[in-house]
């Protein structure tokens, strides 16, 4: 094979899509950082024709996506069309040829290209196919060659209560898989090649396959059954008996238990354990590598996520804007929609919390806990004197079950019950119980208060008006109580836009601080709350006077509070993507073993 191709491969609807976050973030990130280190000449390619390809699935429509919740829609409208030749575009036609639908795309990092390969799999139901003689659907074979190949049992898995996830990811894994076993077929060795693999140690491989969670493993498994030669790394950003087993799973460590919590999905932990087919495993955090060694018997190495920041300094006159915007959406819908006093936009201190509807794992109680304590600290400096009567910290809650539309003005200030769904209702629940909703607020009685925002935001997303990276921006704080979280790059997004934050010991994230030497004596732009060894209430007070730590600054000292964002934006910087890149590109390129040319 001529060609290089490295493939990175996860489940997510991108290059673009109406989904916040997730493993998409790390996908791209890995892909434009590779591309970029190829281009500037800092990282040295294994072979001179090198190719990057990002693969994933295709949901067209709404309706596609097997999640009807999260509803995704796969838009790949800003990118060029698929510039194919030779071994590439000879087996994305065999693999249409197979009914395997492929949409394709291309963009430039410089002169690096990144290639997409989005496949459909919600119509291999309806294909003809044929496996050993039988005519049956594409998506029977599919499942009828796993059974052969790895024993998975998908007779059983997909009569589950989540049997179209499982048999989405099967497929998927099948599409990706497929198409490397024609590249790497399709491509005889010309003499010169053959001589030159003979001088080299051990031969650099021609595919390269990264995949990034329990979706995709399923895909080296199948090529080292079939015998095809591929590199192959297969990351772990959680597990799904440490999920299920959220803060608990801590304990389970501890004890070396490695028995499974009730509720581990046995379809998709099938899927999950096929990580020890791959060359090499690797985990986002320490708790997931100890995980996977508990509970698959499967040893890892870590390697941490990142985030790519472009500038070099804050933009303060950006963060002033975004502050202004949401303290005056937030002043003239409460007085529109709950009355009361007028709040002066200027004495409202905005902060937030962002992530998955996993109420407990997430730690959302721990956090509104901590703004009933927050309260009780803010009235007694008020009393002291030691802060000025009228200021208002409103915590934005963003979780959501997924996106929505035809939302009513005002939202999400004006949040009537009929949207909320699922969890949005229980955590609504929980936020009227601690008497943390707008009423008691708008009548002087509340100094704090928690809003509910259960939509993806997005300029067009019916709230605020915009993006994800705005809004942190505009934020004074962010506030991340996770009880179980394998990483946590929401604190590093927070980092990015400058705005510190409260993250909970358990996150891997919180170990990559422990590097970072502080600009600000004591406390700095990120603050770590041991949610492990100290008592659920000693951590919500932390959580608390963290909180107040970043407010009190907020308002008293502008210059100490602009040092706190430095260092926030200082950490995140120093955990930019290169780093985990070039330990990723030696893993799957063999370039470390490859014996170069003189």
């Amino acid at each position: 094979m001529g060609n290089h191709f490295i493939i990175i491969a996860g489940e997510e609807a991108g290059p673009s899509s109406n989904k916040m976050g997730g493993i998409w973030n790390v996908i791209h990130e890995e892909a434009h950082t590779l591309a970029a280190l190829f281009d500037s000449g800092k990282l040295k390619k294994a072979k001179e024709n090198t190719e990057i390809l990002v693969a994933g699935p295709y949901f067209g429509h709404r309706g596609a996506d097997w999640n009807r919740g999260l509803n995704r829609i796969t838009d790949m409208n800003g990118l060029a069309p698929l510039s194919t030749d030779g071994e590439l575009k000879k087996s994305l036609k065999t693999i249409e040829d197979e009914g395997i639908k492929v949409f394709t795309g291309e963009e430039m990092v410089g002169e690096t290209r990144i290639g997409y390969l989005q496949f459909q799999t919600s119509d291999f139901g309806k294909i003809r196919s044929t496996y050993m003689g039988k005519d049956m659907t594409l998506e029977s074979r599919v499942k009828a060659e796993a059974y052969e190949l790895l024993g998975l049992d998908s007779l059983r898995y997909e009569s589950m209560s989540n049997g179209a996830e499982y048999t989405h990811y099967l497929s998927l894994s099948h599409s990706i898989s497929e198409l490397i076993r024609l590249l790497v077929s399709s491509a005889p060795k010309t003499l010169a090649e053959e001589k030159k693999q003979e001088k080299e140690l051990i031969p650099c491989p021609g595919v390269s396959l990264h995949c990034h969670e329990f979706g995709i493993f399923y895909a080296p498994a199948r090529l080292k059954k079939l015998g095809i030669p591929t590199n192959s790394v297969a990351t772990l950003h959680a597990t799904l008996p440490g999920r299920n087993a959220g803060y608990n799973s801590i304990q389970k460590r501890r004890n070396n238990d490695s028995t499974w919590p009730p509720g581990v999905p046995e379809n998709l932990a099938s899927l999950e354990a096929l990580a020890m087919y791959a060359d090499m495993v690797t985990a986002v955090g320490e708790s997931t590598r100890q995980e996977a060694r508990l509970f698959y018997g499967i040893n890892g190495i870590v390697i941490r996520n990142g985030i790519t920041i472009e500038s070099e300094k804050i933009d303060w006159s950006r963060k002033e804007l975004y502050l202004a915007k949401i303290q005056s959406f937030l002043s003239e819908n409460l007085y529109r929609y709950y009355g009361g006093e007028k709040i002066e936009p200027g004495k409202i201190i905005p902060i937030f919390t962002i992530s998955r509807i996993e109420v407990e794992n997430k730690g959302y109680p721990d956090l509104l806990d901590a703004l009933v304590a927050l309260e009780h600290i803010i009235r007694n400096s008020i009393m002291e004197g030691h802060m000025e009567e009228g200021i208002k910290v409103i915590c934005f809650l963003v979780a959501t079950e997924g996106p929505k539309t035809n939302l009513p003005e005002g939202f999400p200030v004006n949040l009537p019950k009929d949207v909320l769904v699922g969890n949005e209702l229980r955590l609504q629940q929980m936020i009227e119980e601690r008497e943390l909703d707008f009423p008691k607020m708008v009548r002087g009685k509340r100094s704090v208060a928690a809003m509910l925002y259960p939509q993806i935001i997005s300029p067009g997303d019916g709230g605020l008006g915009m993006g994800v990276r705005d809004f942190m921006a505009g934020c004074c704080a962010g506030v991340f109580p996770s009880r179980y979280d394998p990483f946590l790059l929401t604190g590093l997004e927070a980092g990015r836009e400058g705005t510190p934050s409260v993250v909970s010991r358990v996150c891997g994230f919180s170990d990559a601080i422990k590097t970072i030497e502080s600009l600000v004596e004591g406390l700095g732009g990120v603050i770590v709350v041991d949610n492990i060894d100290l008592s659920y209430y000693e951590t919500v007070l932390e959580y608390a006077l963290a909180v107040s730590y970043f407010t009190r600054n907020f308002i008293d000292d502008r210059v100490k509070y602009r040092l706190l964002c430095r260092e926030a934006f200082l950490l995140a910087k120093d955990m930019g993507w290169e780093k985990p890149v070039e330990q990723y590109y030696e893993l799957i390129s063999g370039a470390r073993f490859c014996k170069k040319e003189k």
